[in-house]
C-alpha cells in the first residue's frame, strides 16, 4: 500500500511548538504524575516546598495550608517575601517570571537557595498552568503586592495593594476542572505529607487547616525534636526495647571536599521482626535509597560487631553479625541536605552522589559509638535482640538458604496453580484467590492464554508476627513466591529477589466482598509491602472489584460495585417502569457467582473493574501496618471506634 504523498509530509509545519506552560497542560502527567488524586495534591506539595525552602534558608518559621470551601488552596509563609524587582533578562517581575516560565526559581544555581526541596523544581509556573484561578500577595519592603493569573496567563500587572511592616508570600489557587478528574482535597493525605515536612525541617510551624462545610478542622504540626519525635511517631504501634531514640546529626563544608552537606539521623530497635528505615535527600522520600542508606548500612554493621567484640559478646572465632542481624526491628530515618542532589531510576527515588556515602558512613561510626559507650544499658538491650536474631539465623541458615535458593531457582511450579499458556509477563496476569470453590470457577471463567490461577487456601501467615523462617515455611507464601518467580526482598540484599524474573505483570488479589475477604486482602497486602515492596512501588499489584449486587429481571441483567451506583441503577429502572419487579441479589463470596457471571463481572478485561495498589507515602505505610497487623491491640482497638461510623452492610 502506497502512503499518501501529503499525509506523509514531514517539514517545518509538521513542527509543534508549545510556547509559555502550554506544554504543561498538554503533558500534565509528565509534571505531576497524573490529573488524579495524587496529581491534584502534588499541587499543594509545590507550593509548600517553595515555602519549605525559605524555611531551609532560614527565613520562614511558619507556613499555613488552608482548604477553603471552594476546594480552592491557600498556603501562606513569613519568609522574605518573593521578588518583585524587574529580571535583568526578561524585564518583567520577579515574582511574574517565576509564575509563568517554566523552569525559573532560585533552585536552578542562581545563589537563591543553597538548598531546596521539591523533585522537579517546576513550582509555582505549573501550579499556575493547572488553575483556573491563581492570585499571588507578597508582604515585603514595606508594601503588600498582588498579582493573578489564570492557567499559565498572567491576568493583571503587578500591583501595590497596601502597606505591612510584615514580610511573607501567600499564595492562592483553585485546580482547573479541564485539567483534574476530581477537584476533592483529601484533609487526611495532606495532613500526612505536612506533618512528614514538620518532622523534616525541625521548628518550622505547619498548620493544616479545613474551612469546607461540614468538615472544619484546624491541626499544628511542630517538633521542636525533628526526626528523632518522627522515629517515636513510627514506633507507636510498636514496642521498642530502649528507652531513648539515639539522635545525631552533622554538618560539612564545601572545604572539606564533596560540597556542603548535613546529616540527621535517629533510630530506635522495636521487638518487629521486619526493619523499617526511610531515607531523605532535601526533604525528598528517597524509596530506592541510595548512596546515603548505603553508608549507614556499612556503619551499622561495622560498629555493632566492633563493640560486640570489644565488650566480649562476640569471641573471635565467632561469625560475625551480618546486616540482617542488626537491622531487624530497627526503625530509622536518615535525612540528608545537599546543594546538588543526584537522583537516579524511573522514579528518581535513589541518591547517587557517591560522596555522601562516607560522610554518613563516618559520621555514624562515631556518634553510634559513642551512643553505644555512653549508655552501657540500653547497648546491653540492643545486642541482646541482635544477638537473640544472630542465633536464630545460625541455626537456621542452611535451612533457610535451601529454601531461598529453590524460591529462586524457578523449580517446579505449584500444583494448585492453573498456569496461563503466554510467556511474556507483560500480557500475563494472575488472580490469587480466596478458596478452592471460587478457585474452580475462575479456573473455568479465565482466559487461560494470559490469565492464571492461584487458589488460596483460608487465612494466609501475618507476617508482621513472624520472622523470615516462619514466612518461608508457610505452604500458601511458598506457592505465591515460586509461582510469582522473582523471589522475596531482603533489605540489603541483592540476591534474593530478581523484578527481572516476575511472571506476572499484574498479580490480582481476587476475595470475598466480606470481612473475611478484606482481612485476607490485608494479610496479603502486609505480606507483598514485607518482603516483595519492589512489586507494589512498580504498579504489579491490583484488587479485583466483584460485583456488590445483581439486579436481574428476566433476561435483563445489571451489576453494581457500590451502594452509590445500586442507589442510582434502581432509581432510574424505577423511573423507567415504575411497576416493574426485579430480583436483586447481593453478594457475600465469590463462590455465588457461576464461571460466566465471575468471568464477565470480574475477568474480562472489557468489563471488570481493578484497583492498582499504590504506595505514596512509605513512612505511613509501614504506620499503617504496624497498626493494624502488629502485636499492640490498643492501636487497633482506637482506629476501629475512630473509623467504625463509615462502615454500611457489614457482611460477618
Amino acid at each position: 500500500m502506497t502512503p499518501d504523498v501529503e499525509q506523509q509530509r514531514y517539514d517545518a509545519e509538521q513542527i509543534t511548538v508549545l510556547e509559555g506552560l502550554e506544554p504543561v497542560r498538554t503533558r500534565p502527567g509528565m509534571y505531576i504524575g497524573s490529573t488524579g488524586p495524587r496529581g491534584l495534591h502534588h499541587l499543594v506539595y509545590e507550593v509548600v516546598d517553595n515555602s519549605v525552602d525559605e524555611a531551609l534558608a532560614g527565613f520562614c518559621k511558619h507556613i499555613d495550608v488552608v482548604i477553603q470551601a471552594d476546594n480552592s488552596i491557600v498556603v501562606e509563609d513569613d519568609g522574605r517575601g518573593m521578588p518583585v524587582d524587574a529580571h535583568p533578562k526578561l524585564g518583567i517581575p520577579a515574582v511574574e517570571v517565576i509564575h509563568t516560565v517554566l523552569h525559573a526559581g532560585g533552585k536552578f544555581g542562581g545563589g537563591g537557595y543553597k538548598v531546596s526541596g521539591g523533585l522537579h523544581g517546576v513550582g509555582a509556573s505549573v501550579v499556575n498552568a493547572l488553575s483556573e484561578q491563581m492570585e499571588v500577595q507578597i508582604q515585603r519592603d514595606g508594601y503588600v503586592y498582588k498579582q493573578t493569573y489564570s492557567r499559565g496567563k498572567t491576568t493583571s500587572k503587578l500591583e501595590i495593594v497596601g502597606e505591612s511592616k510584615k514580610t511573607g508570600s501567600r499564595t492562592m489557587f483553585k485546580p482547573d476542572p479541564e485539567i483534574f478528574d476530581e477537584l476533592e482535597y483529601d484533609y487526611g493525605t495532606l495532613e500526612h505529607r505536612l506533618r512528614e515536612m514538620a518532622f523534616l525541617n525541625k521548628g518550622v510551624r505547619i498548620t493544616l487547616a479545613d474551612e469546607r462545610e461540614g468538615k472544619k478542622k484546624k491541626e499544628v504540626f511542630f517538633y521542636e525534636g525533628g526526626i528523632l519525635e518522627f522515629v517515636k511517631h513510627q514506633n507507636q504501634h510498636k514496642d521498642p526495647i530502649h528507652g531513648d531514640v539515639i539522635y545525631f546529626e552533622a554538618s560539612r563544608s564545601s572545604s572539606e571536599g564533596g560540597g556542603d552537606a548535613e546529616v540527621e539521623i535517629a533510630m530506635q530497635y522495636t521487638k518487629q521482626y521486619s526493619e523499617s528505615i526511610f531515607t531523605y535527600a532535601n526533604n525528598i522520600n528517597t524509596v530506592d535509597g541510595g548512596m546515603h542508606l548505603s553508608g549507614f548500612r556499612s556503619s551499622l554493621t561495622r560498629v555493632f560487631n566492633d563493640y560486640a567484640r570489644r565488650s566480649g559478646l562476640l569471641k573471635e572465632k565467632d561469625e560475625s553479625f551480618t546486616g540482617e542481624d542488626v537491622r531487624e526491628g530497627l526503625t530509622a530515618i536518615i535525612s540528608v541536605k545537599l546543594a546538588t542532589p543526584q537522583f537516579e531510576g524511573q522514579t528518581k527515588g535513589k541518591l547517587g552522589n557517591s560522596d555522601i556515602r562516607g560522610f554518613v558512613e563516618s559520621t555514624t561510626n562515631d556518634r553510634l559509638m559513642a551512643f553505644l559507650e555512653q549508655n552501657p544499658s540500653q547497648a546491653k538491650d540492643i545486642l541482646n535482640k541482635i544477638i537473640a536474631t544472630y542465633k536464630v539465623r545460625l541455626k537456621t541458615q542452611k535451612v533457610r538458604e535451601i529454601a531461598r535458593r529453590d524460591l529462586m531457582g524457578g523449580g517446579s511450579l505449584p500444583g494448585k496453580l492453573a498456569d496461563c499458556r503466554e510467556k511474556s509477563a507483560e500480557l500475563s496476569e494472575i488472580f490469587l484467590v480466596e478458596g478452592d470453590s471460587a478457585g474452580g470457577s475462575a479456573k473455568l471463567g479465565r482466559d487461560s492464554q494470559y490469565q492464571a490461577i492461584l487458589p488460596l487456601r483460608g487465612k494466609i501467615l501475618n507476617v508482621e508476627k513472624a520472622n523470615e523462617d516462619r514466612m518461608l515455611s508457610s505452604d500458601e507464601i511458598k506457592n505465591m513466591i515460586t509461582a510469582f518467580g522473582c523471589g522475596i526482598d531482603v533489605p540489603g540484599k541483592d540476591d534474593t529477589f530478581d523484578l527481572e524474573k516476575l511472571r506476572y505483570h499484574k498479580i490480582i488479589i481476587m476475595t470475598d466482598a466480606d470481612v473475611d475477604g478484606a482481612h485476607i486482602r490485608t494479610l496479603l497486602l502486609t505480606f507483598f509491602f514485607r518482603y516483595m515492596k519492589p512489586l507494589v512501588l512498580n504498579g504489579f499489584v491490583y484488587i479485583a472489584q466483584p460485583p456488590l449486587y445483581q439486579v436481574k429481571r428476566g433476561k435483563d441483567v445489571h451489576y453494581t460495585y457500590s451502594e452509590k451506583e445500586q442507589d442510582r441503577l434502581m432509581k432510574r429502572l424505577t423511573e423507567e417502569a415504575p411497576n416493574a419487579k426485579w430480583d436483586i441479589q447481593r453478594y457475600k463470596g465469590l463462590g455465588e457467582m457461576d464461571a460466566a457471571q465471575l468471568r464477565d463481572t470480574t475477568m474480562d478485561k472489557s468489563n471488570r473493574t481493578l484497583i492498582q495498589v499504590t504506595v505514596d507515602d512509605i513512612a505511613q505505610a509501614d504506620e499503617i501496618f504496624s497498626m493494624l497487623m502488629g502485636d499492640k491491640v490498643e492501636p487497633r482497638r482506637r482506629f476501629i471506634e475512630e473509623n467504625a461510623k463509615y462502615v454500611k452492610n457489614l457482611d460477618i
